[in-house]
């Protein structure tokens, strides 16, 4: 039976492990670092600490099925654990083609965290492949309004505008977005057709 991380005679090997850990990142040896979180949840299987980071770490190396396993693991056994595990979820879930499930989690991520910026966004952009302009529409507004300067959400909201036959709409932000990101608005007009 396992000893929780927090207790028992056990507890100082799981500071030890983490030391290490964070150890081997600081120096860059992330295969090393894995290893280590690899012996944590063999002697810890339930500690979300280990399991994010090595989720993390398997989605950096391209390792997404793992990292997907970790995540639906770390989730299913604390559902409140955080927004940007959510969030990292439903992106891996995005780029993995399921969209359904990347809609949930990006759901869960502005559930527990609101002015998750790139949580919106991610929202936003599984709800146009859906077609559900709509929706799309208010999640990119939300991410627009916690991320004024960026140009993503902006190009996205404008794309949508066109699909839903709004081109004031989108030339409203095509003349926003000159005032910062001019060539992103450059873009915008060359793919819509409106010379704003």
């Amino acid at each position: 039976m396992p000893v929780s991380p927090a207790s028992g005679p056990r507890s100082w090997r799981y500071r030890w492990l983490k030391w290490q850990a964070m150890a081997w990142l600081v120096i860059g040896d992330r295969r090393r670092a894995a290893l280590v979180f690899d012996e944590m949840l063999a002697r810890f299987p339930g500690d979300p600490y280990a399991r994010m980071s090595r989720a993390h770490l398997r989605a950096q190396a391209g390792q997404k099925e793992g990292a997907l396993d970790d995540y639906a693991q770390l989730l299913e056994s604390h559902p409140r654990h955080g927004a940007a595990a959510w969030f990292n979820y439903g992106f891996l879930l995005e780029e993995s083609g399921r969209y359904d499930d990347a809609e949930h989690a990006f759901r869960r991520a502005v559930e527990l965290d609101p002015k998750l910026d790139r949580a919106w966004y991610g929202l936003g952009l599984v709800l146009i492949r859906a077609h559900r302009f709509d929706e799309a529409v208010q999640a990119l507004k939300r991410n627009t309004e916690l991320q004024p300067m960026s140009p993503y959400g902006w190009y996205q909201l404008a794309r949508v505008h066109m699909d839903r036959h709004e081109p004031e709409e989108a030339a409203k932000i095509i003349r926003h977005l000159k005032g910062f990101e001019p060539k992103v608005a450059a873009q915008l007009e060359r793919e819509t057709g409106l010379a704003v």
